[in-house]
C-alpha cells in the first residue's frame, strides 16, 4: 500500500492548535485495531482539525458534526470524495459523487434491487454458498479468513446480482483492493482504467441486450426518457462493482477477528443463534464497533463549524466509524454490549440522501454468516504466530486474518 510522502501547508487561515499530521492511509495501530486508531485521534484531537497529509483537508471528529455534514450535502458536497482528491477531469463517480436531487433516479434501481423482499427471496441461495463454503473447512481447524471466506461469500453472492462470471471474482477484487486502500491517485486510476477495460464490452453488451440482473438495470437507467449515456453508465458500473467487491467482505474480516479474541461475545451469540431478536440486536452493536467505509465531502461555500472557518473549495474528512464510537452518543462505546439498549447509534452505512442502498442485503449476509459459521465453529482464534494485516483507506479492512479451532478430525 502506498503513503503520502508530500505534505501540503497550511491555507493561512488554518491556526496552528488546529493542525493534526493524519494520515488516513498510514495509522499509528491500526495493525492492533483500525477503529481504535481513528478513535484516538477523537479522543487527543481538536473537534475539527486540518492535516497536511493527502492534499491536506479538515477531518470532524464528533458525532453530531459528522451526521450534520452528511446530511447537508448543500454545503458539503459530494462532488469529490476520495483523498487526495481525483483531477476535475477525472470522471465523477456516480451517483455517488453526485448531490440530490441529481443522484436520485441513479440510486432508483439499486434500491429496488436491493428491497427487503428481494434479500428475502434471495436468501436461500445465499445460505446454500455460505454453506458450501463453511462445511469444508471445519475439518480442517484452520483457514485464513479473508481467502477461504470473506473475500469469496459476499463476493460470489455480488457477481450473481450481476451476472458477471465467478471465475474472473479474484481478479475484480484486486482491482478493487487497489482502488479504496491506494493514497497514490496514479495507482488509483489504473486501477479504474483495469476496471473500465474489463467492463466495456460487458456494459456494452447489457445497453443492448438487458437482461434481468442488477447491472443491466444500473447502465440502462433513463433520465427523463432517455438511456443515460454510455460514459455515465460505465461510471455507474464501476463504482457499485468497487462497493459489491470489497464493503462486505472487509466487514465479515472485522467481526471474525473481533468474535476470535473475545470468547463472551462470540458464546453469547453462538449460545442464541435461533433468537432472531438477539440477533439483529448484535449485528447493530458489531456494526457500529466496526465502522469501515470512508467518503470525504467538498465544501461549497465558506461555513464556520464549531469555531472552525471552513473555506469554501476545501474537503472534509467526516469518518463515518467515529459516529458509533463517539462517548457524547453512545456510552462506554469501545466495548461491544450484546445488551446496549436500541435504538443503537452509528452511521456505518451513512445517513441522509446517500445512506447505502445495500445496507439490507449486507445484514443478511453477516448474519448468515454467524448462523452458519458459528452453528459449526463456534470456537476459533487467532492462529498463534500470527497477526491480522489490517489496510487503512477510504474502505478500511483486514487483508489477512489467519484462524485455528480444534477440527473434527
Amino acid at each position: 500500500m502506498a503513503t503520502d510522502t508530500g505534505l501540503t501547508p497550511p491555507p493561512p487561515h488554518v491556526s496552528p492548535e488546529r493542525i493534526v499530521p493524519f494520515d488516513i492511509y498510514d495509522l499509528p495501530g491500526s495493525d492492533e485495531d483500525i477503529q481504535l486508531a481513528y478513535r484516538a485521534f477523537q479522543q487527543a484531537a481538536p473537534s475539527i482539525f486540518w492535516t497536511p497529509h493527502n492534499g491536506g483537508h479538515w477531518v470532524a471528529t464528533r458525532a453530531e458534526h459528522i451526521e450534520a455534514i452528511q446530511k447537508d450535502t448543500a454545503t458539503f458536497s459530494h462532488q469529490r470524495i476520495t483523498l487526495p482528491r481525483m483531477p476535475d477531469s477525472v470522471p465523477k463517480q456516480i451517483p455517488l459523487e453526485l448531490d440530490p436531487p441529481e443522484h436520485a433516479p441513479y440510486r432508483r434501481p439499486l434500491m429496488q434491487a436491493l428491497l427487503p423482499r428481494v434479500v428475502n427471496a434471495m436468501e436461500p441461495a445465499v445460505r446454500a454458498r455460505a454453506i458450501e463454503l463453511i462445511e469444508p473447512l471445519v475439518a480442517r481447524g484452520a483457514c485464513e479468513f479473508v481467502d477461504d471466506f470473506a473475500g469469496i461469500f459476499p463476493v460470489s453472492v455480488f457477481l450473481e446480482l450481476v451476472n458477471i462470471p465467478q471465475d474472473d471474482r479474484e481478479t475484480l477484487r484486486e482491482l478493487a483492493e487497489r482502488s479504496v486502500r491506494a493514497s497514490d491517485n496514479d495507482v488509483r486510476m489504473s486501477s479504474f482504467h483495469d476496471l473500465g477495460a474489463y467492463l466495456a464490452p460487458v456494459v456494452i453488451a447489457r445497453r443492448e441486450r438487458p437482461g434481468t440482473d442488477l447491472l443491466s438495470a444500473i447502465v440502462t437507467v433513463e433520465i427523463e426518457g432517455k438511456m443515460i449515456p454510455f460514459d455515465k453508465a460505465m461510471s455507474f458500473a464501476m463504482l457499485v462493482m468497487f462497493g459489491g467487491l470489497d464493503t462486505v467482505a472487509s466487514m465479515l474480516a472485522f467481526i471474525a477477528r473481533f468474535l476470535a479474541i473475545h470468547d463472551d461475545v462470540r458464546r453469547q451469540i453462538a449460545a442464541r443463534l435461533d433468537d432472531a431478536a438477539f440477533l439483529r440486536h448484535a449485528i447493530e452493536e458489531l456494526l457500529r464497533r466496526h465502522g469501515l467505509a470512508n467518503t470525504a465531502r467538498v465544501l461549497t461555500r465558506d461555513v464556520e463549524l464549531d469555531g472552525v472557518m471552513l473555506k469554501a473549495g476545501e474537503m472534509i474528512l467526516p469518518p463515518n466509524m467515529l459516529v458509533g464510537l463517539d462517548e457524547r452518543k453512545v456510552s462506554d462505546p469501545t466495548t461491544v454490549d450484546l445488551s446496549r439498549p436500541f435504538p443503537i447509534r452509528h452511521a456505518v452505512f451513512g445517513n441522509g440522501h446517500h445512506t447505502c442502498p445495500g445496507a439490507v442485503l449486507a445484514r443478511r449476509e453477516i448474519q448468515i454468516f454467524l448462523e452458519e459459521w458459528l452453528g459449526r465453529i463456534p470456537e476459533f482464534r487467532i492462529r498463534p504466530g500470527s497477526r491480522p494485516i489490517a489496510a487503512t483507506g477510504m474502505v478500511n479492512g483486514i487483508v489477512k486474518l489467519e484462524l485455528e479451532w480444534d477440527g473434527a478430525g
